[in-house]
């Protein structure tokens, strides 16, 4: 057992049941629990209540309900809980348990509970950034995501978002690349046991043998839409600031930013094309105060961890052993999804000839062609 493990109470008993029992209460929501929470302590004190002790606290339909047995179903869902805890690495982090994480105390409404898989000491990390954006991302908001995520978690960042398409995959996928444990945690809206989406198995798997999957939300809960505000909620109070890689002007990854700066954490976002409907958001955020970002290196030095020998050269944008010509293709396609015909203008070129040009590029992993037939080239690997 290490020590981030004899931090938390989460031994099946009647003490974890009757914090499991006050999260699944029907009326019980987060400001109900506190409020009994300070009237009673523990909650195996409130369910030791009477009613007319309850009352004043919850009124008379909630004192009764709270003042009697609980309802067979809670009973059998804490039972599954119970076995789902008794697996390895699964954990049950109560607000009374030392390892619940400092940050979360600090917003308006951090969860009675939060259930763990994978690495419990990821959520002891002193470091975390949140990264969020679209989920249908381009290919370049991908890239610059997965770019960070990793350069972040090589410095000791636990990179934090929300394991959605898009943006969210990305930045696990770059803080995974890393190899460092404790480099990324993945926040659900689903019950810990209910994974969305589906086509993240792997991801997730990856994600608990090197970081950590949460959610505040009892086992078997389906995808909601409104879950995802509030596990949005979490990503941002998790996180010393966030970083919006990609984003459209309605995105809810601007409600994580606006979450993240009401509660006085730093706001980061990455610029895009002026002709890009997924940059304006992070356009957007920057009028408003977010701190420009090129690189990981810029988002330590606004916090105060770089060290100015640190700073990383930018990689140039010529690529060796390219011919002038090819050079020119690449330079006058910037970083932007561009069609053949309209490169084949810009150059004076026949398309065929290029055509041919940009499939060597793509087969040299300098460029990809995209789904509706266009090109893009390719952020240099670090």
């Amino acid at each position: 057992m290490n020590s981030s493990e004899t931090m938390i109470s989460s031994s099946p008993g009647p003490e974890l049941w009757a914090w499991l029992r006050l999260t699944l209460e029907p009326g019980v929501g987060t400001v109900t629990a506190k409020q009994l929470l300070a009237a009673f302590g523990l909650p195996e004190h409130i369910f030791a209540a009477s009613y007319s002790q309850l009352m004043p606290v919850v009124g008379q339909k909630l004192a009764l309900q709270l003042s009697t047995d609980c309802a067979p179903e809670i009973g059998a869902l804490i039972e599954r809980t119970f076995d789902w805890l008794a697996k390895p690495e699964h954990y049950i982090i109560t607000l009374a348990d030392a390892a619940y994480p400092a940050s979360l105390l600090e917003t308006h409404d951090p969860p009675v509970l939060l259930y763990v898989d994978g690495q419990l000491e990821s959520l002891a990390q002193t470091h975390k950034m949140a990264m969020v954006g679209a989920r249908h991302a381009t290919v370049m908001g991908e890239s610059n995501a997965r770019a960070f995520a990793k350069y972040l978690a090589q410095k000791g960042w636990c990179i934090v978002s929300g394991l959605a398409l898009g943006i969210d995959a990305a930045s696990h996928e770059g803080a995974l690349d890393s190899l460092c444990v404790g480099s990324t945690i993945a926040v659900m809206g689903t019950g810990i046991n209910r994974l969305y989406p589906a086509q993240h198995k792997q991801l997730a798997l990856r994600i608990k043998a090197q970081g950590a999957l949460i959610s505040e939300l009892p086992l078997d809960t389906s995808a909601k839409a409104f879950h995802f505000p509030q596990r949005n909620r979490l990503v941002a109070g998790l996180s010393r600031g966030v970083l919006v890689v990609e984003a459209a002007k309605q995105s809810g990854s601007l409600i994580t930013a606006r979450m993240a700066a009401d509660l006085g954490k730093e706001v980061f976002a990455i610029p895009g094309s002026i002709h890009s409907p997924l940059a304006h958001g992070c356009h957007a955020l920057i009028r408003q105060g977010a701190k420009l970002v090129e690189t990981g290196h810029d988002i330590l030095e606004e916090l105060g961890y770089a060290q100015p020998q640190q700073a990383p050269v930018r990689p140039s944008t010529e690529i060796a052993g390219l011919t002038q010509a090819q050079q020119t293709v690449l330079d006058l396609m910037a970083y932007e999804a561009v069609s053949v015909a309209q490169l084949a203008q810009r150059l004076g070129q026949d398309s065929a000839s290029l055509t041919a040009q940009l499939v060597s590029f793509e087969l040299q992993g300098i460029v990809m062609r995209l789904a509706d037939g266009r090109y893009q080239r390719l952020a240099p690997k670090s």
